[in-house]
């Protein structure tokens, strides 16, 4: 019962409509597949990660050339084990980014094999179930195409309401802070003091003041129907401009999608840089490090509200007990575009503005493979 074989590939997806947050574009996507394979039985484990808009073949590159020859051989049962040995491994070569989301593919790849050897979800395989979790329809990005700017907005959140959802988010940050107070306004109009809106700043002010007198400008265009929270709205680095920032707003501050490891969450935590992390299994280190960093935010009394990747994280939330809710990217709005990868009948729905773990074995997803060898890189 040894990993018998992993292999990493990039599939890099043209976005159909080239769109843009508030620090650049976005006209295609780079994932990185992994695929492993143990000595005991004929299942195939998957994982994958999303890499920007060009690095996948670094991703990859340290899978295959570093990640795999280390693996390959060792106990297949023994996830926990196989993340450290990766950890120590690729010390000298960096503790976060690239190297981090290699080992956070590999590890969900570990960890969707053992649920399909075990004939289980994740979800039920990490001790949850597979009943519907909460989910928020995410989008609001800026899409010139669209229309005016507030017109966009208000059509989007028009039809994320038609198909069931009541929470949702949206982009700020790129325009001025006038301009992105209509498109809060414009959304709120829609949503008729049903359900929250969340808002999503992608590191675009430069201070915590700066970021205080857009939030405020937010805040009034809102009105009574309030924010849900405001999201990444400085460097990822600057944990105490999110500290005071926090201190100094009403509206709670949320981030951790670009931290890596328990530890930078620590930092997060003791540094009292946020009111809800935002951690994504996919950068910080997989599966097993995810729990770690839920188990560790639960100790703290601190939410978390898992960043992107909804097949993989709806059952992390079903498995944890401060998930808030699960980001979940429609298909058809092309922007989070990595369930082009996957057979339809193997895609996540969402009802009433939740999803459920699909009760299939491991995370539950089969790849189109004509799709993946299309646009393999």
């Amino acid at each position: 019962m040894t990993i018998s074989t992993l292999r990493a590939t990039t599939v890099r997806l043209p976005v159909a409509t080239p769109t843009r947050i508030a620090t650049r574009v976005l006209d295609k996507r780079d994932y990185v597949l992994v695929r492993a394979t143990r000595s005991d039985s004929e299942f195939e484990g998957i994982g994958y990660i999303y890499a920007g808009t060009s690095g996948g073949s670094i991703v990859a590159g340290a899978i295959n050339s570093m990640l795999s020859p280390l693996l390959v051989g060792r106990d297949a049962d023994d996830i926990v084990g196989a993340w450290d040995a990766m950890y120590q491994e690729t010390l000298l070569h960096g503790r976060r980014g690239a190297l981090l989301r290699a080992i956070s593919a590999v590890d969900i790849a570990l960890w969707d094999l053992a649920a399909k050897k075990a004939a289980l979800p994740l979800a039920t395989m990490l001790g949850g179930g597979i009943s519907p979790v909460s989910a928020y329809a995410s989008g609001g990005y800026y899409q010139p195409q669209a229309g005016p700017w507030a017109d966009a907005v208000a059509a989007e959140i028009s039809n994320n309401i038609k198909n069931g959802f009541v929470d949702h988010k949206i982009k700020v940050g790129g325009l001025s802070v006038a301009e992105d107070a209509e498109r809060v306004a414009a959304a709120v109009d829609v949503m008729r003091g049903r359900g929250r809106l969340a808002l999503d700043a992608n590191n675009a002010y430069r201070s915590d003041t700066e970021a205080r007198v857009a939030l405020r400008a937010f805040e009034i265009a809102a009105g009574k129907t309030g924010l849900w929270w405001f999201e990444e709205p400085l460097s990822p680095d600057d944990i105490r401009g999110h500290a005071r920032l926090r201190e100094r707003c009403e509206t709670p501050i949320a981030t951790g999608e670009i931290a890596a490891t328990r530890w930078e969450f620590r930092d997060l935590i003791e540094r009292g840089a946020a009111d809800i992390l935002q951690p994504d299994a996919g950068v910080l280190g997989g599966v097993t490090e995810y729990l770690r960093v839920a188990a560790a935010a639960a100790t703290f009394g601190l939410p978390i509200a898992p960043h992107w990747h909804a097949n993989l994280h709806v059952h992390l939330a079903a498995a944890t007990t401060n998930s808030l809710t699960v980001e979940h990217f429609a298909l058809e709005k092309d922007i989070y575009n990595f369930e082009l990868l996957v057979l339809p009948e193997t895609r996540m729905t969402a009802t009433a503005g939740r999803v459920a773990p699909p009760n299939r074995p491991g995370i539950g997803i089969s790849l189109a493979e004509d799709i993946v060898e299309e646009f393999s890189v």
